[in-house]
């Protein structure tokens, strides 16, 4: 399980044109890359992957941060490296995550979990802040930005992890605290038996509740985005907190039903969204 980054920041070609043309090439060249480093792990090729793949990708991302890009698709995180100002770190971070996800299948606790839904989606809100910029008359601060884009990212990912949760259990894993299964009564067993409980419903609230308060969070630094980011990512908070809601529907049941926005209440969202975003912070 990683993330999905289309989905996650909402680059649609629709949210992107909002933007101006340097930015919608910087937020695509991250986008690529994301989706690259995803693909090593998660592709048709991730058996084959080993920690030594990844110090290698590790490697050639230094290299095109110091402007010596392998091929045309570092050469546009190089390029955007060199006319904005993004920080290496997040891009070592994610990586960081897909090395977890070459051996690690469990998660003692939430902060365990935290730590991986950092790695592989909270960065990405820490990548593309200094793109999407901050609007000129905010009067938040930058970190309690870069907070509420970190926030995002986490309730995105943990909300895929919700989603997923009977599709990660065929593979093995479980991206759940089991201390908090266990304080619920389940077991790893409950979790690939599949079987939709009272225990199980219970539990499912709980988790819901938090992603929801870190969508809650994100919301609140959206405001101050730069008025031409603020759409597409406000969008991309709205629809995707709405597979929270398709959980519930779906009565908890996310090992053999995937929860998902239908296209109506997706474009329903998108004016909505546009409306509020108008609004200054």
């Amino acid at each position: 399980m990683v993330f999905c980054f289309s989905s996650q920041m909402f680059v649609s070609v629709a949210g992107t044109q909002l933007m101006t043309p340097e930015r919608r090439k910087a937020v695509w060249a991250i986008y690529v890359w994301c989706r690259r480093t995803d693909e090593l792990v998660d592709g048709p090729n991730s058996s084959y992957i080993t920690p030594k793949a990844l110090d290698r990708w590790e490697k050639r991302l230094e290299d095109l941060f110091e402007g010596r890009p392998y091929d045309m698709y570092d050469a546009a995180l190089s390029d955007t490296a060199s006319k904005f100002p993004i920080d290496i770190q997040p891009f070592r971070d994610m990586i960081e995550g897909m090395r977890l996800d070459l051996w690690k299948s469990r998660y003692r606790t939430f902060d365990e979990l935290y730590l991986y839904c950092y790695y592989v989606a909270g960065t990405v809100g820490l990548m593309t802040v200094p793109v999407m910029g901050i609007a000129p008359d905010s009067k938040a601060s930058a970190e309690s930005v870069y907070n509420a884009a970190l926030a995002l990212g986490i309730a995105n990912q943990l909300t895929n992890i919700l989603r997923d949760v009977g599709e990660d259990s065929r593979r093995g894993r479980i991206y759940l605290p089991l201390d908090e299964l266990a304080q619920a009564g389940l077991t790893e067993e409950d979790i690939f038996r599949g079987k939709v409980t009272d225990k199980w419903r219970r539990f499912m609230k709980g988790q819901i509740q938090r992603a929801r308060l870190f969508f809650d969070e994100a919301e609140k630094g959206v405001m101050h985005l730069d008025s031409a980011s603020r759409w597409p990512v406000l969008a991309s908070l709205w629809l995707y907190r709405q597979i929270l809601d398709a959980i519930e529907a779906n009565d908890y049941n996310n090992f053999t039903k995937r929860a998902y926005v239908g296209k109506a209440k997706k474009f329903l969202s998108l004016p909505a969204a546009y409306a509020r975003a108008a609004l200054s912070p």
